[in-house]
């Protein structure tokens, strides 16, 4: 089987089918960190060429099973490789996270897309945190009367700075504790997050119910599974069949 990781899920389901002596695989990844965590099984890294060159490699690696466990923004190969396994009639499963809710004390105003996003924070100056990965916070240059609080998991090189803005590095899961503490000391007043479900980036989302601070909750893009799992054992399933 192949796995398309690059989440702290795909990384825990490798452990799982790791475990079992009856399946073989291997975990993709995109390549985008520099020091990519260890996965259970062997890895993979970078693209395949598009739809084509997905349908030569599961051809080639005699692949009987797919499972989508990437990122929810990564729309481009998630919709890839659905068209390749529709193409060769492989199993093709989405194991995702459920998407976050507001609940009572969120400030939340929900958007489609990062010019959206530019635009819910209007024209007035505000001090931003910004999760939404290095290469999304590039869109924020067309709103440079914002401060911005980039959290990036690679330290950026030379000539890499997405815009004008305060970088810190890390890679989550972050505590609660120290998400109140980061928001008060830089004094943001406004978070920019991609909805992308899941209790890694979550704390940021209570961070800001917490302060009373407005967050700026940007959809993941819509597209059509036919099969998709919320939890472990469902996916281990769909490997048994």
């Amino acid at each position: 089987m192949l796995l398309l990781g690059g989440t702290y899920e795909a990384r825990m389901l490798a452990e799982r089918i790791a475990r079992e002596p009856d399946l073989e695989g291997l975990v993709s990844l995109a390549g985008r960190t520099n020091a990519p965590l260890s996965h259970d099984l062997p890895l993979r890294i970078g693209g395949f060429g598009g739809v084509e060159g997905l349908i030569h490699y599961l051809t080639e690696s005699k692949i009987s099973h797919v499972i989508d466990a990437t990122h929810p923004f990564a729309a481009t190969i998630s919709l890839n490789a659905q068209k390749a396994c529709d193409f060769l009639g492989l199993p093709f499963l989405t194991f995702t996270r459920r998407p976050w809710r507001p609940i009572p004390g969120d400030r939340w105003i929900e958007v489609q897309d990062m010019a959206a996003a530019i635009t819910a924070l209007g024209v007035a100056p505000q001090r931003v945190f910004l999760g939404v990965g290095r290469q999304a916070a590039t869109n924020f240059r067309d709103a440079p009367q914002h401060s911005y609080l980039l959290r990036i998991i690679d330290p950026p090189r030379d000539r890499e700075l997405p815009l004008a803005c305060e970088i810190i590095v890390g890679r989550g899961p972050f505590a609660l504790e120290d998400e109140l503490a980061l928001f008060q000391e830089h004094k943001i007043n406004v978070v920019v997050s991609k909805n992308s479900g899941g209790a890694i980036g979550y704390t940021k989302i209570v961070a800001a119910r917490q302060l009373g601070l407005e967050v700026i909750m940007i959809n993941p893009p819509k597209y059509e599974s036919k099969f998709i799992a919320y939890d472990y054992d469902a996916a281990m399933k769909f490997l048994a069949v």
